[in-house]
């Protein structure tokens, strides 16, 4: 049996968690767009759009932590984060190094780890029903 299939709960729990911090930018939307990118936006537009984004990306972290007790609803959980946290580097990355000197850097790194644990596990699940199914 692949290692991933024996921790993936793990993973996902410490996945969730650490997804769902930014959960504070819905509280303090300053604050996280100052520590994770190093500029600050302003007005109540700004402010709607960043809340939303925080509450957005917790929700994805709240997704993790449940499938980590329900197997059933991991593939759905881990693609799902997995897609949000991609596009989220694909746009930080788009910009080039401007925001690489901030937490958006660490964010990136993390995420991406997390999106090739994520992958790891769903093809191991796959080829693990398959073979399976084969028998």
């Amino acid at each position: 049996m692949s290692p991933i299939l024996v921790y993936i709960k793990w993973i996902m729990l410490v996945s969730g968690v650490l997804t769902t911090t930014v959960v504070y930018a819905a509280f303090a939307p300053a604050a996280a767009l100052q520590s994770t990118f190093g500029e600050a936006l302003d007005g109540p537009l700004a402010n709607v759009i960043v809340r939303n984004w925080g509450a957005l990306v917790g929700l994805m972290g709240v997704m993790l932590i449940y499938g980590a007790f329900d197997p059933a609803s991991r593939p759905l959980a881990l693609v799902t984060a997995g897609l949000s946290k991609a596009v989220f580097i694909g746009l930080v990355l788009w910009e080039g190094a401007r925001y690489l000197d901030n937490q958006a850097a660490v964010s990136v790194v993390v995420d991406t780890v997390m999106i090739a644990l994520f992958v790891w596990y769903l093809v191991a699940e796959r080829q693990t029903r398959l073979a399976s199914v084969r028998r």
